[in-house]
């Protein structure tokens, strides 16, 4: 059901109408009950937006600051602690509409799906939803993705050659089905991470939807103001158009701001 919502969401622009529950009921043959639980959980989300008598509409454009490096690309270095991976799902399904067209394949054509729980130091830490197109890599097996760095699997075993990354984050909140395994109260906030991975030659390699709990996980980012050295070490990038959590009009001299980021694990 929350599938079947997100494709109407993503056919439709920010403001628009979406179906009555009542409807949403009688178009995919579900119960009541169901539709109003997948719709509570999007409105929480803020994906879709209720309006006393006025039925349901996606939610307002979100405002977008993209981080772009004028040379290489931006990189965000691991969080510490010893990652380890544990398969919940793993099977071959249609890409259906929704994840067909980021992959840009038919919705009929096969991807492997899988569910990853991903522990910080033995504590689960995040849940990734990953499809990958089964034509690409036709022998992978959950074994390889609980083992070792996915894209180096993708390279020495299927020949496939990641590029580059398109990721967002977003804060988001965690779903009946991801709270267990997360071992966290349902609606609790989190983190939304939004993965499109492309090969050499421009093609989808995978898309990933990861949530990573809010109270355990955040980003911490350097700005330097200005001119500078980078430290031993650290990874940063200028960026001469987008200042990361600073409104544009701060700027008034538009000069340079270096960026570097990394994960943080919060113990205790």
């Amino acid at each position: 059901m929350r599938d079947a919502l997100l494709e109407l969401i993503e056919a439709r622009g920010p403001g628009d109408a979406v179906p009555s529950e009542r409807a949403l009921c009688a178009q995919l043959g579900v119960s009541r009950p169901t539709v109003r639980a997948a719709v509570d959980e999007l409105v929480v989300a803020g994906l879709l937006v209720r309006e006393h008598g006025r039925d349901m509409f996606v939610s307002a454009e979100k405002i977008t600051q993209q981080l772009v490096p004028n040379r290489g690309a931006l990189t965000v270095l691991q969080a510490k602690g010893a990652w380890t991976g544990r398969i919940l799902e793993f099977r071959t399904l249609p890409a259906g509409a929704r994840v067909g067209r980021r992959l840009r394949v038919s919705p009929a054509a096969e991807v492997r799906y899988a569910a990853r729980l991903r522990l910080v130091d033995g504590v689960p830490m995040v849940v990734e939803h990953l499809h990958v197109p089964a034509a690409l890599v036709p022998g992978l097996t959950g074994a390889e993705l609980e083992q070792g760095d996915l894209y180096e699997q993708f390279r020495d075993r299927h020949g496939v050659r990641v590029g580059e990354a398109v990721q967002s984050v977003e804060p988001t909140v965690v779903t009946r089905a991801e709270a267990e395994p997360l071992d966290v109260p349902e609606l609790s906030p989190a983190l939304l991470f939004e993965r499109l991975t492309t090969d050499a030659e421009g093609r989808p390699v995978e898309c990933v939807r990861s949530v990573y709990r809010g109270d355990r996980y955040r980003i911490v980012s350097r700005l330097t103001l200005g001119s500078s050295t980078p430290r031993p070490g650290e990874v940063e990038e200028v960026l001469e158009e987008y200042h990361p959590g600073f409104p544009p009009d701060d700027f008034t001299a538009r000069g340079p701001v270096s960026f570097s980021a990394r994960g943080v694990v919060q113990h205790g």
